[in-house]
């Protein structure tokens, strides 16, 4: 694995996560431009900010699923089958929770 420890990997990524479902969230709550047309355009681009909002939550509750498991011991252990998670998975995908195998047959 790389030189980062696997809690500064998901602390950062937890605050990436924050970071962006707040800018989200103050860009959905700013002032509406009183034009009908223009009006139309922002609810448009507000169902897209509202989509990246939860791609968000549900990232951060990943992240601190992830940084569970590693106080409780178990991070790195498939929670389907409990084998090893692969450590490249693990460096791509630090908040993964299953093996490329169960993660595999879980889509399927």
């Amino acid at each position: 694995m790389n030189s980062v420890e696997p809690s500064e990997r998901l602390q950062q990524l937890a605050e990436e996560y924050r970071t962006r479902a707040e800018a989200i969230r103050r860009d959905l709550a700013s002032q509406r431009d009183p034009d009908f047309a223009e009006q139309a355009q922002e609810r448009q681009n507000d169902d897209v900010l509202r989509g990246l909002l939860l791609e968000a939550e549900v990232g951060l509750r990943e992240v601190n699923r992830a940084l569970e498991r590693l106080e409780e011991g178990s991070y790195g252990e498939c929670t389907r089958c409990g084998e090893p998670i692969g450590e490249a998975r693990l460096e791509a995908l630090p908040m993964a929770s299953l093996c490329v195998r169960c993660a595999d047959l879980q889509e399927t």
